[in-house]
């Protein structure tokens, strides 16, 4: 199995996870020497947390497993391209290479939006993006899909002339 595959079928486990949970289905793994150093996936409203993205919570993972800040021989796995404080903590951290499932239109910044990785910052990250790419968006549109059903249905149980 490509390697690329392997990592990412991680990655989307880690997103599942966040899924049975009701989180954004987002999932991170970080590879050190061709080995996993850290699984995480999304916890914003476990945490309650605006910065308990998958991959802030895989990036300090990694660097306490590591013992270091500076991963610049990691790589990142992500199922959804970084949004703009991800990607700024992969710079931040060194990362030398993100790789991402499905691109993110609205809050992309690895080449969508904007590409905070390979601006004038001091530290430029490698991007790969597209792996898996289809089933990594259908997990997050389906996630989507059904928050907005059910936000429906609560909407239609409430009687608003009781």
């Amino acid at each position: 199995m490509d390697e690329k595959i392997k990592f990412m079928k991680a990655a989307i486990a880690q997103a599942k996870k966040a899924e049975a949970i009701e989180e954004v289905p987002v999932g991170a793994v970080i590879v050190y020497d061709g080995k996993i150093v850290a699984r995480a996936h999304n916890k914003r409203n476990t945490k309650k947390d605006g910065t308990a993205h998958a991959e802030i919570l895989a990036i300090a993972k990694a660097g306490k497993k590591l013992n270091r800040w500076n991963l610049s021989d990691c790589e990142m796995y992500v199922t959804l391209e970084p949004c703009a404080m991800c990607a700024g903590a992969a710079v931040n951290s060194r990362i030398k290479r993100i790789i991402f499932g499905a691109y993110d239109k609205r809050f992309g910044c690895c080449g969508s939006i904007m590409d905070i990785t390979n601006s004038e910052l001091n530290h430029k990250v490698e991007i790969v993006g597209g792996i898996m790419e289809e089933q990594c968006r259908v997990m997050l549109s389906s996630f989507f899909k059904k928050l907005r059903e059910r936000a429906k249905n609560c909407s239609k149980q409430i009687d608003i002339n009781e």
